[in-house]
């Protein structure tokens, strides 16, 4: 892709953990851009606006079209055409490449705002300058205040904070093992699966000093996959005879096994009432074709789930948002013939992860004018 000669804009902050991930595209794929913070006055005036609601990242592309939300930014520029695309050709790694994704960019919340806001007192002035900065001095505080309302609603209280941190341990140990072996995650060069992780791993667990201090400690290759993902290009010194490609053969790596065996654990049963509670609300309610998921655009719940996190009962908001990120594993699926649909299935279920592809149903979710809506087969 050549280098875009009037930059784009990019609205967001170094603390925003979606905006990490927009940014680290835009990096590794040489896409000329300049960023700016909510508080700038395009973003107060025009931006928002145009969006009905104050949200980051944001994409002003040099013709002026605005692109809200991670995957349809990194999308606009995939379906121009990517000299490194990062959806995987082949089907299995691009199942579970959105997996992972799903994994950092919705179930790590748990574990990203845990780490961020339990441990508010021994990081205060770090966060407090972060939120300044991108917020302006008048508003950081409220903001502040906003984020650390989230906790329960996530899973987060003080009967799951030993068992997040736990499993943000195992998070780490097995991505170390793995980076030991190859620089990325499907191979040697970044997937939406790198895009998804570096979501929760940079912004908060990469930044934040409690959060990052463990990481540096227990895990250096995960430090170092961060510091990669925030590098201009693919900065892979320390594996010199890796070639810039996906694993072959739609092969998982094996030495990733590990891994994906804590996303299982982390992510069921959550997700699979979850989608129950979805299936539900579609039956009883029965929205329009074209209807927007929620009835404000800045409202992202549709109701509460009661459910577990290893093993201890938990109250979860449920977002029809997950249906977006994870619909494309079950797009990938549909398109199979059935002797390949059948050896990726074999394989998710070997895996544990067949659960988290939401095949089958007749609703999915959309985007129009940068809201989520309701379309129906």
């Amino acid at each position: 892709m050549p280098v875009q000669a009037t930059p784009h804009v990019l609205y967001g902050a170094p603390h925003s953990l979606y905006t990490g991930k927009a940014r680290c595209y835009l990096r590794n794929q040489g896409i000329a851009y300049i960023e700016r913070p909510t508080s700038h006055p395009d973003f107060v005036s025009r931006i928002a606006p145009a969006l009905g609601r104050a949200i980051i990242p944001v994409l002003e592309t040099p013709e002026g079209e605005i692109v809200q939300d991670t995957i349809d930014i990194i999308d606009h520029f995939e379906r121009k055409g990517s000299t490194r695309p990062v959806y995987p050709g082949t089907p299995l790694q691009c199942v579970v490449a959105v997996i992972i994704e799903y994994f950092g960019g919705q179930a790590m919340l748990k574990h990203a705002m845990h780490y961020r806001w339990s441990y508010l007192a021994e990081q205060q002035d770090f966060l407090r300058h972060a939120f300044v900065s991108g917020s302006g001095n008048a508003v950081a505080d409220k903001v502040m205040a906003r984020m650390q309302s989230y906790l329960p609603m996530l899973g987060v209280t003080n009967d799951t904070v030993p068992l997040i941190e736990r499993a943000f341990e195992t998070v780490l140990d097995t991505l170390d093992a793995h980076f030991a072996v190859m620089p990325y995650l499907f191979g040697a060069r970044p997937s939406i699966a790198d895009y998804g992780l570096i979501a929760p791993l940079f912004a908060h667990l990469g930044r934040d000093p409690v959060p990052a201090a463990i990481m540096k400690i227990r895990a250096p290759r995960v430090y170092r996959w961060v510091e990669r993902m925030n590098a201009p290009g693919l900065d892979t010194v320390e594996y010199p005879a890796s070639e810039p490609a996906f694993v072959a053969g739609d092969a998982i790596p094996a030495s990733l096994e590990p891994f994906l065996s804590c996303i299982a654990e982390d992510i069921f049963p959550e997700l699979d009432d979850k989608l129950a509670f979805f299936d539900q609300w579609i039956t009883e309610q029965a929205p329009g074709d074209g209807a927007p998921v929620t009835d404000k655009p800045h409202r992202r719940r549709l109701g509460v789930v009661q459910t577990h996190y290893r093993g201890v009962p938990i109250e979860v908001g449920a977002e029809p948002y997950l249906l977006y990120v994870l619909q494309r594993a079950a797009d990938t699926m549909a398109i199979l013939n059935e002797e390949a649909a059948q050896r990726v299935w074999a394989e998710l279920k070997r895996l544990g992860l067949e659960r988290a592809v939401p095949a089958g149903r007749d609703y999915r979710v959309a985007r129009e004018n940068n809201i989520e809506v309701w379309r129906f087969d």
